[in-house]
């Protein structure tokens, strides 16, 4: 049996093992960096990347790399060797202070949305000294942020620092003023749940669509799906358990505190949750466990899925992203205690998020877009694009009760009565949960549902980081300035509510007359990508980022560029898959299944007694969906040529939404009609049925 504590965090350049190989005066100075942010001087570097160096090569060791997250969604790595030429033709295996602090990088190999031109290359990576170095696969990593030789950041790594860095600013102004003198700093708290699906690897090479694109482009709905809910929380099968327990133990090795896992609704589909880490943390952490549930699949014969909707139909994936605030003191500041009414404090912060929810919603929409979540949200598994904010029944009603001015008693803590005697008793919550809501309360931290199981959880957390601070320092420029501070208090909290009680919402986000309530409130309904992202470029959007130092005019340009630019670009690419896959597998087959059908005809025409009306039937209706698939095949590659060079990020991104993505849908309509009459030894690609079946 593992040694599960001695394994954990084994192969990470943590607390334990700066302090067993650093000496003291160079642990405390690093420390102090790390809790501060204070300038880590070259000769503490030195002598760090000498430690790190001789521990990581203990541990197998031969290269470094730093590890960073361009704006393309994933990490980038570029690897060095430790050697360093000695005399006599021998080699030193060698780290300074200098490589460990800074690298650098192609800055216009990377998206940079106009930042960077061809011809200016040059950016650094810069060692994040707030989050712990590691080593993966023989090399030491060492998380890093990316910015431009001009100065600006390239990546999602460097926004949501500064953003940490606004939030706590803001968040120790109101402590203050509570009295709350002990707590230095105030982090946000992330624990991602993030979902995805397993599938044989063998069907999955059998499926270019999957290859190129993530997502199957076409295909019949299964006999069976998720109708029965019986995969839900199921026993897990042997193989899918033997991934998870290698997941598990490669992740603790890496210090990541990977907690729970079962099967979700769908077939294939499951899901894991991490316990909460620091914001910067948790987004590291994430993108690991990503990159670890892709390559142990392939160990395992088996493909991970992390696309939003890999089949239609069946739930597509998500990743829910659970954020609290706590200072370095233990305190949640979203913890309502046992009398929430009577909580001054956990109100005012309460109240923070509401406000932040309500003025951004539409940063919060898009921080959750993307090509491929707009086939997501608004699913049955997934909420809709309209963001709303759940508190629950009691909070509800104590917020009614502190803006009419009332008494509010609490309610009564009752215990759970199930009816059978043998089962114990427990405390009953105060509140339904509410799975429907984009953005729900959930006992003492919100759990933002929107964002795909592809994303990275760095921009939405920026932007909620990002706005509570902007809230935060509203509230903390009435308050320290007022002359009766329960007063102001008083009268701020109710003016809160009043103002901004058209977010809240505990009802069914799926129904219908909540989209007409939701749109009488005023609240954004951005169903696409191309609606959700101008509102990053927006006026309001880029005075927010200006005020709290997170996000520059340029670099909020450059981002909304690169979105717009990547959602064309997935389309396109998925446009074009569709019309190879039909023109050199589909059209093949259903002409094969026709001749087959048509000698069967001639066969059996020759001799008398047979009845030919079921072959003369199915081939009628073969020859007729052939022609409309050659009919909506031009009509997709006429989409395509439409594509006009000129015109910037936004009208390609619209053309492709109101153009190409119809005709795709229609050419899949055709194709899969055609999947349920072509005979099963003709179709060139495995079936729903199969693929959502493939791992025993």
């Amino acid at each position: 049996m593992k040694d599960i504590p001695a394994l954990f965090g084994s192969m990470v350049y943590g607390d334990g093992a700066m302090q067993e190989t650093l000496p003291e005066d160079i642990y405390r100075a690093l420390k102090r960096t790390m809790a501060q942010g204070t300038h880590l001087e070259l000769d503490v570097a030195n002598a760090v990347a000498e430690a790190m160096k001789n521990w990581a090569v203990s541990k197998g060791a031969t290269h470094y790399t730093h590890w960073f997250q361009p704006l393309t969604g994933v990490t980038a790595e570029k690897h060095e060797s430790f050697i360093s030429p000695a005399p006599g033709g021998k080699v030193l295996m060698e780290f300074s202070g200098k490589e460990l602090v800074r690298g650098e990088s192609d800055a216009s190999s990377f998206p940079s949305g106009g930042i960077r031109a061809t011809f200016e290359a040059r950016g650094y990576t810069v060692w994040d000294t707030s989050s712990y170095a590691f080593i993966k696969d023989g090399t030491l990593t060492i998380p890093t942020a990316f910015c431009a030789y001009s100065g600006e950041s390239l990546d999602k790594k460097t926004p949501l620092l500064r953003s940490m860095d606004a939030i706590n600013r803001q968040a120790l102004r109101i402590l203050r003023l509570f009295g709350n003198s002990s707590a230095k700093r105030v982090v946000t708290t992330v624990g991602p749940e993030q979902e995805y699906f397993l599938v044989d690897k063998a069907m999955v090479e059998r499926r270019p669509d999957l290859i190129t694109t993530g997502r199957t482009l076409f295909g019949a709905r299964p006999p069976k799906g998720q109708e029965l809910e019986d995969h839900y929380f199921g026993a897990i099968k042997p193989r899918v358990a033997a991934f998870m327990r290698e997941l598990d133990e490669e992740l603790w090795k890496l210090g990541v505190t990977a907690k729970t896992e079962h099967n979700e609704t769908a077939p294939a589909q499951h899901e894991m949750a991490p316990i909460y880490a620091g914001a910067n943390i948790a987004t590291d952490d994430n993108q690991l466990t990503m990159e670890l549930m892709r390559s142990i699949a392939q160990k395992h014969g088996m493909a991970c899925l992390l696309h939003e909707k890999p089949f239609k139909g069946v739930n597509g994936s998500g990743k829910h992203n659970n954020w609290s605030l706590c200072t370095d003191t233990g305190l949640n500041l979203l913890e309502p205690g046992e009398t929430p009414h009577e909580n001054a404090q956990f109100l005012l912060f309460l109240l923070a998020v509401m406000q932040a929810v309500d003025e951004y919603q539409d940063l919060l929409r898009a921080s959750a877009a993307s090509a491929g979540n707009d086939h997501r949200l608004g699913g049955s598994e997934a909420p809709p694009a309209i963001v709303s904010l759940f508190l629950g029944d009691e909070l509800t009603e104590v917020l009614d009760a502190l803006e009419a001015g009332a008494d509010y008693h609490g309610r009564e803590k009752r215990p759970m009565e199930i009816g059978a005697v043998v089962l114990p008793h427990f405390p009953k919550d105060s509140t339904d949960r509410n799975r429907t809501s984009p953005f729900a309360f959930t006992g003492n931290k919100f759990e933002f549902r929107m964002l795909g199981a592809s994303f990275s959880v760095a921009d939405a957390n920026t932007v909620l980081n990002t706005a509570v601070a902007d809230v935060l320092g509203g509230y903390a420029d009435k308050l320290e300035h007022a002359e009766d501070f329960t007063a102001a208090l008083n009268t701020l909290i109710r003016d809160t509510i009043r103002a901004h009680r058209r977010i809240l919402f505990n009802g069914n986000n799926y129904a219908a007359e909540w989209a007409a309530e939701a749109t009488r409130r005023g609240l954004h309904n951005f169903e696409t990508t191309v609606d959700a992202l101008p509102a990053m470029v927006s006026e309001k959007s880029l005075a927010l980022f200006g005020r709290q130092s997170v996000l520059t005019a340029v670099e909020l340009r450059s981002r909304c560029e690169i979105q717009l630019e990547n959602y064309s670009k997935t389309v396109n690419i998925e446009a074009l898959s569709l019309a190879d896959l039909t023109k050199q597998r589909i059209v093949p087959a259903v002409i094969a299944y026709e001749n087959e059908l048509a000698k069967l005809l001639e066969r059996k025409s020759a001799l008398s007694g047979y009845n030919l009306s079921l072959e003369k039937a199915l081939l009628s209706r073969l020859s007729n969906l052939g022609d409309l698939l050659l009919t909506r095949m031009d009509a997709l590659d006429a989409a395509l040529a439409g594509v006009k060079p000129e015109g910037d990020a936004l009208t390609h991104a619209a053309y492709y939404r109101d153009a190409v993505l119809p005709a795709m849908s229609e050419l899949r309509q055709v194709i899969d009609k055609l999947e349920t009459l072509v005979a099963r030894e003709f179709w060139p690609v495995p079936t729903y049925a199969e693929l959502l079946n493939s791992v025993n």
